[in-house]
């Protein structure tokens, strides 16, 4: 009786684990799926050489990507120490060292596994485009440095090279239009969607040494030089960039001290309408004349001393930087100014760089009319360079600077105690900077009173400083090959739990079942025996 009741038991047991096997079987077979891993992250560096300053961007984007164009993020960014690069002309080696901390940084930041295959670039431009110009070699010399600099680090090195001024002007369109999310953004559901090719902005930018307009006219472009074709996120857009020479800030600033000089009735004396009235300093011919963008009527002598006398002089100051543009368009064309070609400006613009800072500094970035922003530059530039010099800003002292304040004025000397010390190069330039920028939007890119609001002064969106290079590395990223995501079979969570139960159950009923057969070999020998 106690062999027949346990052989049923251990039949019981049997048929019950083929059950449960089967069961655990179509579970784990019918509801797993193929799925992708998380994708890896890529690396890429991109330096800025400007004519001013270098700084190197750090850019990451996943590697599975979106229309065959990287989803890229700033990581961090470095300003290098010292002047740009064609500052270094006769000094090529340190033009290497100098970049040697910023890409330090860099090394800490990417993963080590991954520094051999990060993509690394350096771009120059207008200050060495016009190094180039003065001398070819030098500016061979300062690229060989700073390629041999960045060699010496484990990156995948892709050239230094000089920008041409298309492609600087083209790749901050991009830039722009990308930190807007007017190229591709993500919907609320996830998904990675493409706005219309209209809502597209423009972008307008101003350095040291050139000046950059990029946009999407409304017509054809007629002249082929000046036009762009950019395939992103898997769309063509055909934009107009041009961008000027000679006519960044620097440039402009150091051709109008020299329009002034000769024009002035003294060859040893210069009367500056658009510095500060009381400013007064000394330059020489060879400071002056140092630069292909200005050209001495004749040789002058390297020693000879400029006495530059600030007379404040708002209108005189407007007639003068007009006198740096040419701005005949010729028949039947339209242009910007030295008789370029430009179609007339359609849609919203983003203006950064000098041109942001330039008004940023008069309080003239909120979106002011233009019949403020001409009212206030030119009682910014009637300023006194005495009541300038005590310190602060416009918007804090502008009665005191132009002597409209009632009663007893503080001494310099007082308001530079309550205020900090501003830079005085910056503050002697800032009419004329002004002034510049403001000629340059209205008669140099033909804005007027209708279109004027369509420009919008910005340093940064969503937290990145405007610019050319994350145009760049989004450009690039359409030439760096994608990766296809390592794909494994996975089961949902729930599956995994009532898979394991079952597992667990199915273990206890082995032990129980192991147990009847030693019981049942036992009985069988007791009954033999």
């Amino acid at each position: 009786m106690q062999t027949r009741l346990l052989r049923a038991v251990g039949w019981s047991s049997a048929a019950v684990l083929g059950v449960l096997g089967v069961a655990v079987f179509l579970l784990v077979l019918t509801l797993a799926k193929d799925a992708a891993l998380p994708t890896r992250s890529k690396y890429g560096l991109v330096f800025d050489a400007g004519s001013t300053h270098t700084a190197l961007y750090i850019y990451r984007w996943p590697t599975d990507k979106e229309n065959s164009t990287g989803i890229v993020s700033q990581v961090e960014s470095c300003t290098v120490s010292g002047p740009g690069i064609s500052s270094y002309a006769d000094n090529a080696t340190g033009a290497g060292a100098s970049l040697k901390p910023c890409l330090d940084k860099a090394m800490k930041i990417i993963p080590a596994e991954q520094q051999r295959e990060t993509p690394t670039y350096l771009g120059a431009t207008a200050g060495m485009r016009l190094l180039r110009e003065q001398n070819s070699t030098k500016a061979e010399q300062v690229l060989a440095e700073v390629a041999k600099a960045i060699g010496e680090y484990p990156v995948d090195f892709r050239g230094a090279r000089i920008l041409t001024g298309n492609e600087e002007g083209s790749f901050g369109w991009i830039t722009v239009n990308y930190l807007l999310e007017t190229l591709v953004k993500c919907s609320f559901t996830g998904k990675w969607i493409h706005p219309p090719a209209e809502d597209v902005v423009g972008a307008l930018d101003l350095g040291g040494a050139s000046t950059q307009i990029a946009f999407l006219p409304g017509t054809t472009i007629d002249d082929s030089s000046m036009r762009v074709v950019l395939r992103l996120y898997g769309t063509n857009y055909s934009i107009y960039t041009h961008s000027y020479l000679c006519y960044g800030q620097n440039q402009a600033l150091k051709m109008l001290m020299a329009s002034l000089h000769q024009g002035s009735p003294s060859p040893q004396q210069i009367s500056h309408p658009c510095y500060p009235k009381g400013y007064r300093e000394n330059i020489t011919t060879a400071d002056l004349y140092n630069s292909p963008c200005v050209r001495a009527p004749s040789t002058p002598s390297p020693a000879q001393v400029l006495t530059v006398m600030g007379t404040g002089d708002a209108a005189a100051c407007t007639t003068a930087i007009q006198k740096l543009f040419n701005f005949s368009c010729g028949a039947n064309r339209t242009c910007g100014f030295n008789g370029v070609y430009q179609p007339p400006v359609r849609g919203q613009f983003f203006a950064f760089s000098g041109l942001y800072h330039n008004f940023h500094f008069l309080n003239l970035t909120g979106g002011q009319s233009l019949t403020s922003v001409n009212a206030t530059i030119g009682q910014f530039c009637t300023s006194s360079w005495e009541k300038m010099a005590a310190g602060g800003s416009w918007e804090e002292h502008k009665d005191l600077w132009t002597g409209r304040e009632m009663g007893e004025q503080p001494a310099a000397s007082q308001v530079q105690k309550e205020f900090p010390t501003m830079d005085r190069t910056h503050l002697r330039d800032a009419c004329a900077a002004s002034s510049y920028t403001l000629a340059l939007l209205l008669q140099g890119y033909k804005f007027n009173h209708m279109t004027w609001l369509n420009i919008h002064f910005v340093p940064q969106v969503a937290n990145v400083d405007m610019g050319w290079t994350l145009g760049y590395m989004l450009n690039l990223t359409n030439i760096i090959p994608s990766e296809t995501p390592q794909r494994v079979i996975v089961l949902q969570r729930s599956n995994w739990i009532a898979a394991t139960v079952l597992l667990a159950v199915m273990l206890i009923l082995i032990f129980c079942l192991l147990t009847v057969i030693c019981c049942q070999k036992n009985s069988s020998g007791y009954e033999s025996l």
